[in-house]
């Protein structure tokens, strides 16, 4: 039913407002609402955020976006985490409806006192709805100057919009026939859900040590692997995220490349969970015992890092649940259990788990194991195929969690339909894995990013992983490493969040065969020791690059935002150029990133600068410093760039001031 003034069209809402929008703790987001009413009265609306405990916001009044179209807008900011809500109200603006009648009245000299006394009578009104002295003794006087005959008509009208007037009335406004909407959920989380760096590694592969006279490779373990973490802390990254570090099943186990001849010391795909030694709840003999794992995750803490443990929901042949609970698989006409398949690949090493068949089962036994690993430090997980598993169940598994630990953080692996995706994302994941991978020219680019930061941002934030265990790109493979610089640009300028696996800054690029997008003697089906001295020796490592744009994302927190991104024109289709800002104390942290997304060959254009969307006029000038080569530049909206993918294949410009 609609109320007294109309209100449509609230947003962010999420099917009506049946999920939340998100944001983070100290993030600005913009809630909009179509707001009218009938005749000619003017009408004004505000939002009122409530916290977590129902405790109301500052006054945050909203604003015409664009004249004719009844759109009205207002940017707010939630301060705590929680379950907040938001509505818009609406009023009738008696104010602002006088002055306009007086102005056009008394220009024609029609009921000219009668238009002088209406408007002391609003004033007083207004006074007394007022509570701070100061204002109210403004609105008093100027009530008082409207009746005051022995001055000047302009000067009697001047009085009602002073300065100090115009500062009440927006903090106290006049407000008749007010409307509420109906209020929103928000769900607030910590930072960390929006803007973080990842980085992942195979425990098993850290420290590793091979056999000079057999070849035969011991695993690392994660007394090992904690050697790694200061490097990768160093390297600016606040995640590590572990694949499943778990018993892995010996039936079907599959061999290097994914074959399904392995030998007896072959180790196995970590995914293919639990054998003899114990299941989801348990970690693989090779790496250590629980406590290992524990001291692990404390030396992460030490260095700044967060552990992300992968939750794969599915199990070897061997797990001990296939024997305990069969009736959480699925069986075949031919008395068999179905193995995993993505055709064309096939997972005989897996059998994927049914959630309908005990759905109470499962769903207890997932949640205790959740809550095994959060007993042990872990915070984030790091969700495999979760578009596999019945949505109602991670709705009803993220709710129960959030509800005791809302610290705790899911990221979504689904390289899926958008539909499946953006739903997942709706009923509680914090982040989601994107196809970021497969935009590497301009035109899909801009396109995926607008919808990313504009049209989804309220419920999906994405996460821009560079490469994964299963994901090698062509671009990758064949463009040497300016395409490697050029991917991490791209990632970790354009999404507050991002994440590399390891071998990418050593530009591992080769795949198993011509076509496909897996790795020769993939990570998951073999040890992988990997000599980090070396390549830093040598100079063929990408670290000291991934450093530095980590230390540009901490340092300016225009990097940390999604909503804030703004495309800007060049004349190259080779060539883009984006920006962010971020409002910072009384001034704004702004970042402008222009990219050569050629990996073979120099690319040369002009920029053409939106300056107002930088918060400037046209004819300002701007110095802009390069935080990879160190140069400074004085920019205008015009600007001449060349990019040789063989020196540096983009510019990452924080702006150091402007002059008109």
């Amino acid at each position: 039913m609609t109320g007294r003034i109309p209100i449509l069209d609230v947003a962010p809402a999420e099917g009506c407002g049946r999920w939340p929008a998100k944001a983070v703790v100290g993030e600005t987001f913009a809630v909009t609402a179509t707001v009218f009413r009938e005749g000619h009265d003017a009408v004004s609306a505000n939002v009122v955020l409530r916290d977590a405990q129902g405790r109301k916001g500052p006054w945050t009044p909203m604003r015409q976006l664009e004249a004719g179209t009844d759109r009205w807008g207002a940017d707010v900011t939630p301060t705590s985490q929680g379950r907040w809500t938001f509505c818009v109200e609406a009023w009738s603006d008696p104010v602002a409806t006088w002055r306009h009648a007086a102005h056009v009245k008394i220009e024609a000299g029609v009921d000219v006192d009668l238009m002088l006394e209406e408007g002391a009578v609003l004033l007083e009104r207004a006074a007394r709805s007022t509570r701070p002295a100061p204002g109210r003794r403004a609105l008093l006087d100027a009530a008082r100057a409207l009746r005051d005959e022995s001055r000047p008509l302009e000067v009697r009208l001047a009085a009602a919009e002073s300065q100090e007037v115009e500062s009440t009335l927006r903090a106290h406004p006049l407000r008749d026939f007010v409307t509420a909407s109906e209020r929103l959920p928000l769900w607030v989380d910590r930072e960390r859900a929006l803007y973080s760096s990842w980085y992942e590694f195979f425990p098993r592969s850290e420290g590793a040590v091979v056999d000079e006279a057999t070849g035969a490779v011991r695993s690392g373990t994660f007394r090992t692997a904690t050697a790694r973490l200061r490097e990768v802390a160093d390297m600016g990254f606040d995640v590590v995220y572990l694949p499943p570090i778990h018993p892995i099943g010996r039936v079907n186990r599959k061999g290097p490349n994914n074959t399904l001849t392995p030998g007896p010391d072959d180790p196995g795909s970590p995914w293919a969970i639990g054998s003899e030694d114990g299941g989801h709840d348990a970690v693989h003999p090779d790496l250590g015992t629980i406590e290992d794992f524990d001291a692990f995750v404390a030396q992460a803490r030490e260095h700044g890092l967060e552990v992300a443990l992968d939750l794969a929901l599915q199990c070897a042949p061997d797990h001990p649940w296939v024997k305990e609970h069969p009736e959480w698989f699925t069986v075949l006409a031919d008395g068999t259990i179905a193995y995993a398949e993505n055709p064309p690949k096939k997972y005989q090493d897996i059998y994927p788990m049914n959630f309908d068949r005990d759905p109470a089962g499962v769903y207890a036994e997932v949640l205790r194991v959740v809550r095994h690993w959060m007993d042990h430090g872990v915070r984030i997980f790091r969700v495999d195929n979760p578009h596999t598993k019945p949505v109602s169940f991670w709705a009803w598994l993220l709710d129960e969690v959030r509800s005791t630990d809302p610290d705790v953080l899911f990221l979504s692996e689904a390289f899926t339909r958008p539909a499946m995706m953006q739903t997942l994302a709706r009923v509680g994941f914090h982040q989601s894995y994107t196809y970021f991978t497969w935009r590497t020219e301009k035109w899909e680019l801009e396109a995926y990013l607008t919808e990313l930061s504009q049209q989804t941002a309220h419920f999906l934030r994405p996460n821009f992983f560079v490469n994964t265990p299963d994901i090698l790109h062509a671009f990758l493979q064949y463009g040497g490493p300016p395409a490697f610089k050029i991917r991490a640009v791209l990632a970790a300028t354009m999404s507050p969040s991002w994440g590399v696996y390891s071998g990418f800054e050593l530009f591992e690029h080769v795949a198993v065969r011509p076509g496909s997008e897996e790795y020769l003697d993939s990570e998951k089906y073999q040890i992988r020791p990997r000599d980090w001295a070396q390549a830093e020796a040598t100079g063929r490592s990408l670290a000291p690059y991934l450093t530095k744009l980590n230390t540009v994302r901490r340092h300016h927190p225009a990097l940390q935002r999604l909503r804030n991104l703004h495309f800007h024109t060049t004349d190259s289709e080779q060539i883009m150029c984006y920006s962010k800002s971020e409002p910072t104390g009384g001034s704004s942290d702004t970042v402008i990133v222009v990219v050569n997304l050629d990996p073979h060959a120099a690319r040369e254009t002009t920029v053409h600068l939106d300056l107002p969307g930088l918060g400037l006029d046209w004819s300002d000038s701007l110095a802009v410093h390069d935080e990879i080569s160190g140069e400074t530049y004085v920019w205008g909206e015009h600007n001449y760039v060349r990019l040789d993918p063989f020196y540096e294949p983009a510019h990452v410009f924080t702006v150091r001031r402007t002059t008109p």
